[in-house]
């Protein structure tokens, strides 16, 4: 194995000796490079365009994805002095439930990507609601039905590109979430596929089959022939078509970004759980190969599935708190209150008053997701005196970022009937310390976060690498990671505890706001 060689060995035997992961994320795309060791050899990263054309609407252009995708990928090969001949394989993660239709003929999409934090199709979800569909969606996707999963997105797509082309033929239409858009780019056309993962999060896949569900396709109108092929996670995929990079690279792994976090974060089993500080919080614990279902609005989905040689594929199986606004949350104080220059200016501002100032934010910017699924919520501030300072506000939004998770804890140990002892963390707002000490406080448990953040990129690496036996134990792998730092409850913590029961008022205001 390759990672049983010294790398000057196995360059002289023209091993490929490395491999490449993409994280294909709501606000940029990511490419990373890992040795035969598991280390980071060379990354990276673009910034995408949001596009908002109304109030409620968030499309990202599938054109300038793809783009940013072979440029990431040239980037980091270049930076680390690596050609596509060197990598053995290529793991994939992307943001779920984003959506696009595209011309097979011509690989042109028919309009932008709805992004999943898109809230346009919130009436149609109303009426499924109104229509007493809901039972029937949770029991066979694990999913409540809300306008953040990928079904009400395509009907609007569907429902555009009819309009746009009256005499249009299916035939020549594909669909996909943004895993199978690139995969389709990646491979010249010849693959449309996704994974058990990604799919499990359309609100169109049996949850227990690992299918289309065709009841759910005739619920929503969708034609089962635009659909992608459901494959293993970890797994072969196809290769890139080798003019693309220089050389032909198997495709060994393709998850959804929050599922390849849990991956690179060993949470193989149940008891083992991860939270992602990204645009969103994504609570996932591992709940192992049966299905568990929650009774406090967490979501039941696939953790990711493997091929057996010979074998049907191995499942795993997760429950999870989707929170649709965190770190969206301070990219909102940057680029639309201008309160902030950069992201790193909150913790200073944080720490520049002694509390909140009596001041409660609700980051409903998008409506609220678990555990309480109101698409009508807003976001607010509630506790406003003319003493209160900018810097208040800022430290009332990273302390609302921690609230919601404890939400989020609090109904997994509700449900599993054990207590998290101890939060594994990622994502890019896990840099900000008064965040992290903050969340230990209030949970009044060790937050542990690890060296490498970007978890869902290093996850993809993993799955990929282990899927083609680049690697040969998981658990080796998960025991060298490096550990940055373990925040523990302070001497604030019964303050944090206290506040954060304040903090749930606060929420119930904003999700009666138009009352």
């Amino acid at each position: 194995m390759a990672g049983d060689l010294p790398s000057s060995h196995t360059m002289s035997l023209n091993i490929p000796t490395y491999i490449l992961s993409l994280d294909l994320g709501t606000t940029g795309n990511r490419a990373m490079l890992f040795d035969a060791a598991g280390k980071l050899v060379s990354s990276a990263y673009k910034e995408l365009t949001q596009y908002y054309p109304q109030p409620g609407w968030l499309e990202h252009n599938p054109t300038e994805i793809w783009q940013d995708t072979c440029w990431v990928i040239q980037t980091a090969l270049e930076k680390g002095g690596v050609g596509a001949k060197d990598v053995a394989a290529m793991g994939i993660s992307v943001q779920r439930e984003t959506c696009l239709l595209w011309d097979k003929t011509t690989g042109k999409p028919f309009y932008n990507a709805i992004v999943w934090q898109d809230r346009r199709t919130a009436s149609l979800c109303q009426q499924l609601t109104t229509q007493g569909k809901a039972a029937e969606i949770y029991n066979r996707t694990g999913l409540v039905i809300d306008a953040y999963f990928s079904a009400t997105k395509l009907v609007w797509l569907l429902d555009y590109a009819k309009q746009q082309h009256p005499r249009i033929n299916f035939n020549h239409i594909l669909a996909g979430t943004i895993d199978t858009w690139i995969l389709w780019n990646l491979t010249g056309g010849k693959v449309h596929a996704t994974d058990t993962s990604n799919a499990s999060r359309t609100m169109l896949m049996d949850l227990g089959t690992g299918e289309w569900s065709v009841p759910l396709l005739k619920l929503f109108g969708i034609p089962a022939q635009i659909l992608p092929k459901i494959q293993p996670s970890i797994g072969l995929f196809g290769e890139t078509q080798p003019e693309l990079l220089g050389a032909a690279i198997p495709i060994a792994a393709m998850l959804g970004d929050q599922h390849a976090a849990l991956f690179a974060h060993g949470c193989d089993r149940p008891g083992l759980s991860k939270c992602t500080y990204g645009t969103g919080s994504f609570l996932m614990a591992h709940t192992g190969a049966r299905v568990a279902r929650s009774r406090h609005q967490l979501l039941s989905t696939i953790a990711w599935t493997q091929s057996v040689a010979g074998a049907p594929p191995k499942v795993g199986y997760a429950l999870e708190g989707s929170i649709f606004t965190s770190g969206a949350c301070i990219q909102w104080l940057r680029d639309g209150l201008k309160m902030i220059s950069t992201a790193t200016d909150t913790e200073m501002m944080a720490r520049q008053v002694v509390d909140n100032g009596g001041v409660y934010f609700v980051p409903a910017l998008s409506g609220l997701g678990a555990p309480h699924w109101d698409m009508q919520a807003r976001g607010a501030f509630l506790g406003m005196t003319g003493g209160v300072k900018r810097e208040h506000l800022v430290r009332a939004v990273l302390e609302a970022i921690a609230y919601q998770v404890k939400e989020v804890v609090q109904a997994v140990n509700l449900d599993s009937g054990t207590d998290i002892i101890q939060l594994k963390v990622d994502g890019g707002a896990c840099q900000n310390d008064f965040l992290m000490q903050f969340q230990a406080d209030v949970l009044g448990i060790p937050v542990e976060r690890p060296a490498i953040l970007d978890a869902s990129a290093q996850g993809a690496a993993f799955a990929a690498g282990l899927g083609i036996e680049f690697w040969d134990s998981y658990e080796e792998l998960i025991a060298q990671r490096q550990i940055d730092q373990v925040f523990r409850p302070s001497t604030g913590a019964e303050q944090a505890q206290e506040q954060f029961h304040k903090w749930l008022k606060a929420v119930e205001r904003a999700k009666n706001w138009i009352e």
